[in-house]
């Protein structure tokens, strides 16, 4: 796909306050002026009395309640319909999530390729924007990293919008070798080789570089430079910058990449075309992610006077999304101030801008999944911020496990029920006898509708939101329980992608 005809597109469609107050009150004027020369046409107050008015009133409270619809908590595509249910918008497609746990069963993860896709094409258009904006003459390059979620489903409808890969793992690279052959790919395509690299990675590396495919190992320490020195192709270096950031990662110990003093010693490379960086993971101010960049492109100006082929600094990851239901880093007025930086720094510099790169993974494709459950039970809680537990049919050490790992916060609302009027404090319990197997919210609680207000025969479903990113990838199956049904939406139908195990295909796991 073509990204200049995007330019724009998504700041026009998303963030209607960068027009130019001018055109903004010109095109309210003129949808006034359209309006005022129309006949008069029944509204649904006229059509269906007061009652259409309250149901939509009703509906936009809930949706605020639950912050749904809200594209600042990647919301924007969900919505409430009448009767209370949760339903997703693509174009004008409506899938209701309701209607599908009836049809498949839960538990249930439910991708969305189109939200992937949009988010990566809004990305790029983004930095292409401003990128023309202020005339700034390094390019820009998006690098999916295929840890974050590797399934083909994810990971082919990217590449279709113009993403690059980057790999960890000699596995992750036998997959790219295998699409390479398949000739699946644009052969412009570039693969960024990350992590350790182990004889048989480096082997397979050399093997991709000769059957012509732009392929560029990232130097991680001394060793691999070693390794690497008669390498033919174009290679990177990764960096630790010692910044301190608002991240998950340890602030005191990193065992990525070289130290800035050891790069400069090192002196000129061969063919080094890339400054890597990864400053951390789902950082929280904008301000640190500046912090970074610019400690980086003081190192690229020295490291560019001893290697006059670099041309490149990339940011790796870092994009935070707001599991917690909080506004976080603006993706606009980040990348705003990235090129702003970059542009006047060069001048100043007396340098050519250099072209940009980010892995931006979670950003792009943690919003692009739920995965709902069914409240099978309740339990009271006697001590406690929350009243009761609510037991799911599934296992958060099994289906979310950053939900124990790192304490993951997330968003959760309701599948049906969404107008309910009382509720309980509530956290969750998982199917396994563990008693890591929960969700307490960091301690606070989660507000759901009450069992005892269903209906004879029915039952409550929750979802969990932004699950698209490493969940699948940590999947397991503790205490032997089967994975979730996987559905894609997608052109108005659902398709199965993985069915729930049987118990029998569990066994053969472990050897039975």
């Amino acid at each position: 796909m073509n990204h200049q005809k995007h330019i724009g597109e998504a700041i026009i469609k998303k963030n209607v306050h960068t027009f130019p107050v001018k055109i903004a009150q010109t095109m309210h004027e003129h949808v006034r002026a359209v309006t005022n020369e129309m006949p008069n046409i029944p509204t649904p107050l006229d059509v269906k009395g007061e009652v259409a008015t309250h149901n939509t009133v009703e509906i936009r409270k809930q949706k605020k309640f639950w912050k749904l619809g809200i594209g600042d908590y990647n919301t924007d595509f969900l919505d409430i319909n009448r009767d209370g249910e949760l339903v997703v918008h693509e174009g004008n497609y409506v899938y209701n999530i309701a209607e599908l746990v009836k049809k498949y069963g839960t538990s249930l993860e439910v991708f969305l390729p189109f939200v992937a896709k949009e988010r990566l094409v809004d990305l790029i258009s983004i930095f292409n924007f401003y990128i023309k904006i202020f005339k700034y003459r390094g390019k820009f390059f998006y690098h999916y990293p295929m840890k974050v979620n590797q399934n083909r489903e994810f990971i082919l409808p990217l590449v279709g919008e113009g993403a690059n890969l980057e790999v960890a793992s000699f596995n992750e690279l036998s997959l790219v070798k295998k699409m390479w052959e398949q000739e699946s790919f644009n052969p412009k395509i570039r693969v960024l080789c990350n992590g350790p690299k182990s004889p048989e990675y480096l082997g397979l590396i050399e093997e991709l570089l000769q059957n012509n495919l732009r392929i560029v190992p990232i130097i991680e320490d001394l060793d691999e430079y070693g390794k690497l020195q008669n390498f033919r192709g174009e290679l990177g270096v990764r960096v630790d910058l010692g910044v301190v950031v608002d991240s998950r990662w340890d602030k005191k110990i990193n065992r990525y990449g070289l130290l800035p003093q050891e790069v400069l010693q090192l002196g000129r490379m061969r063919n080094l075309k890339i400054l890597h960086y990864h400053a951390g993971s789902q950082i929280q101010h904008q301000t640190h992610l500046m912090d970074a960049l610019k400690k980086a492109a003081h190192l690229y100006v020295k490291m560019q006077k001893l290697n006059p082929s670099l041309d490149t600094i990339d940011v790796g990851g870092g994009m935070p999304v707001p599991y917690e239901r909080k506004k976080v880093v603006s993706p606009e007025n980040l990348i705003r101030k990235m090129i702003t930086f970059l542009a006047k720094f060069s001048e100043s510099k007396k340098i050519n801008p250099p072209n940009i790169i980010c892995e931006w993974g979670r950003y792009v494709v943690a919003p692009s999944q739920m995965t709902v459950y069914r409240i099978i039970s309740m339990k009271n809680i006697p001590k406690g911020n929350a009243r009761k537990w609510y037991v799911i049919d599934g296992s958060f050490i099994n289906d979310l496990l950053d939900t124990w790992s790192i304490h993951q916060k997330w968003h959760v609302v309701p599948v049906n029920k969404l107008h309910a009027k009382k509720y309980h404090r509530c956290w969750f319990a998982g199917l396994s006898c563990d008693s890591d197997d929960k969700y307490s919210a960091h301690g606070m609680y989660v507000l759901l509708p009450r069992l005892e207000d269903l209906e004879k025969g029915e039952s409550l479903y929750i979802t969990f939101l932004d699950t698209g990113a490493y969940q699948d990838a940590f999947a397991c199956h503790h205490c032997m329980l089967s994975s979730p049904t996987k559905i894609a939406l997608s052109d108005g139908e659902a398709k199965i992608l993985r069915r729930r195990e049987s118990p029998e295909e569990v066994g053969k796991l472990f050897g039975w």
